[in-house]
């Protein structure tokens, strides 16, 4: 009983630091993206995971290599 209220914890901690982590790096949150597109673009399959993060990557830092 005890280890499964410190497991829950444990894990609403996990939770928002990694949100606020994400945020103090400049990353969209995936979860506000799912929610967006739930609410806004119900008819669309939102991204997945990877091809989300990838694209923010690639907004943030462009794609491919920088040329000399």
């Amino acid at each position: 009983m005890i280890f499964t209220k410190i497991w829950r914890y444990a894990q609403r901690i996990y939770q928002r630091s990694d949100r606020f982590l994400h945020l103090l790096v400049g990353m969209p949150s995936y979860d506000k993206y799912l929610e967006h597109m739930r609410i806004h673009h119900p008819d669309e399959i939102p991204k997945t995971q990877r091809e989300f993060f990838k694209e923010a990557m690639e907004k943030k830092y462009g794609s491919g290599r920088a040329k000399c």
